[in-house]
Order: structure tokens, then sequence, then C-alpha cells
């Protein structure tokens, strides 16, 4: 999306990775669809043809909801929930590792490259220790997504509860198709594959190794982690 500079953060002053309906303009949402049509491939890496149902997971799009809801008005918007103490210990892992550096030269920014989604008021969070950066970053991103989520019509936005994934996989994608009108071709095992960007193999209570971090900014993020999953039940399918 970011080959494109109307959807750069450089065109909008380095603000953020948030993008509205004022953004999709038909000229950008055309280039926007060639790139994902002459991308997009299927589960054995072999490009897909149209018709075609497209999956995008880029975690930046969590501040793009308004954009693709003005861009694709078919689109369905599944929210896979997981955790505030979960996530945010997985973003401190993700920052310390160097691998997720989205914009190293961020202009104004010292300390660490920086690393994941741009959120709004970023530079507020200049000179923070780390867990106090993911926090909020965190915290923009989460109000952001559920801001924009409840705005769009309840039948098209779907909900998943990362645990209960994990848990169960093959139960959780049968509910979520069934409730798409998707079929599903292949069962899944109990064990998923790692992703390829995963830092370290995931497990039961990874979290607490950076439980104190987490104690700290906890104050920070536990309203809207409830909100969230509340949010996620209500949507639940």
């Amino acid at each position: 999306m970011e080959g494109i500079a109307a959807l750069h953060p450089a065109a909008h002053d380095w603000h953020s990775n948030r993008l509205d309906a004022a953004d999709a303009r038909p000229e950008v949402v055309e280039e926007l669809s060639w790139r994902f049509a002459v991308t997009v491939k299927d589960r054995n890496n072999r490009p897909a043809g149209p018709p075609l149902r497209m999956i995008e997971k880029t975690p930046k799009n969590s501040l793009r909801i308004s954009f693709f809801e003005a861009a694709y008005p078919d689109a369905t918007f599944v929210y896979l929930r997981r955790g505030a103490r979960e996530t945010l210990s997985s973003m401190i892992e993700a920052w310390q590792s160097g691998a997720f550096r989205t914009y190293p030269r961020l202009p104004g920014w010292s300390g660490l490259p920086w690393s994941l989604l741009l959120v709004p008021g970023w530079s507020e969070l200049m000179d923070l220790p780390l867990p106090q950066i993911v926090a909020r970053q965190w915290l923009a991103t989460t109000r952001t997504l559920l801001d924009d989520l409840a705005r769009l019509p309840p039948e098209r936005v779907r909900a998943v509860d990362y645990d209960a994934f994990i848990d169960s996989p093959q139960a959780a994608v049968a509910r979520l198709c069934g409730s798409l009108g998707l079929e599903w071709d292949r069962p899944l095992g109990k064990q998923l594959p790692h992703s390829r960007t995963t830092v370290s193999p995931p497990r039961a209570g990874k979290w607490r190794k950076h439980e104190a971090e987490i104690a700290e900014v906890w104050p920070l993020v536990a309203e809207s982690d409830a909100l969230s999953r509340a949010f996620a039940a209500d949507r639940a399918c």
C-alpha cells in the first residue's frame, strides 16, 4: 500500500498510518486494486484469478478501516482479538528484536528505530521507556479500531477470540466460515504452523517474561482491554 505515494505517511506529514474515507479516491483505489490483483496468491502460492475472495491481514490496516470500508463496500472485517497482556509482551519483543522496523528513519524520532504501527500522537512518546511506548501504541490502535468497527453495520463485522482459535483452530475457522457463507475444505490440525514473522515460539504464559513491565503500564490499557473483550464477545461468530 505504501508504494502508492498518496497512502504513505509522508504524504500526511508523517501523522500516522491512519487512512480514512477521504483517502479512498477513485484513482488510488484503482491503483491499489491492480496491485492486489497482480500479487495475490492462493494457499499453494499460485496466482489467483477472478473471481476471488482476498484475505488481507497487515496489522497497519487496523488504522485504515474507514479507508477500506469506502474503497471496498462489500468487504467484511474480522477482528482477531488477543488479550492486551499477551499483545504487549509480543510488541516489546518485536521492538527489541529489530526485525520489525517499519520506519527506521522516522523524522523527528530518536531512540530505538520505530517499529510496528505508526500511531497518531507518536511524537508524544519520545524518550519514554519501551513498555510505555508499546502500551500507548496498542491503546491508540485499539481505540481507533474499535471506534471504526463500531460504526459499521454489525453484519459486516465478525470477531474471533485468539485464545479460542489457538485452542481449537478447526472449530473456530468452521464457525467463521459458516457465518461468512464460505466453505472450508482442509481440516486444521491441533498445532498450527508458526507465522513467518514469529520471533519466539508461542507458549502458555509467555507474556510473563515481561510481567513486571506490563504491570507498570496496565492502568493505561485495562479499560480498553475490557472494552475490546466485550466488543469481541458481542460480534463473536
